[in-house]
Order: structure tokens, then sequence, then C-alpha cells
């Protein structure tokens, strides 16, 4: 292959490449939740396992 048609087609390739690369990028940061929601799921997880890991008191009789 010719060195000039073979860097022609790098040049292409590495355009189409880049543009996944941005579009793969601006997907994912739509999907991201806000800061806000993410701190408060955190918080609930945290309180659940806080509770789960209590140990519970039997009534007595």
């Amino acid at each position: 292959m010719h060195p000039d048609t073979h860097l022609a087609l790098h040049h292409t390739r590495a355009a189409e490449l880049r543009a996944q690369a941005e579009t793969h990028r601006l997907t994912t940061e739509a999907k991201r939740p806000s800061e806000l929601r993410a701190r408060l799921g955190w918080t609930l997880v945290e309180v659940g396992l806080r509770l789960a890991a209590t140990p519970r008191m039997a009534a007595a009789h």
C-alpha cells in the first residue's frame, strides 16, 4: 500500500475513533446521577447497613 494512502486511511480512522469517544463521553455524562442524588443514595445505604448490623433486643415478658 502506498504510504500516502495508508496515512490518509489512518487519519480517517483516527477521526472516526475520536467521534465515537466523544459520543460515548457525552452519553455516559448524561447517565450520571446528580451529586445530591448520589449522596442521598449512599446515605440511605449507610443507614440501612447500620440498621441491619444493630442487634435486636428480645422483648422481655
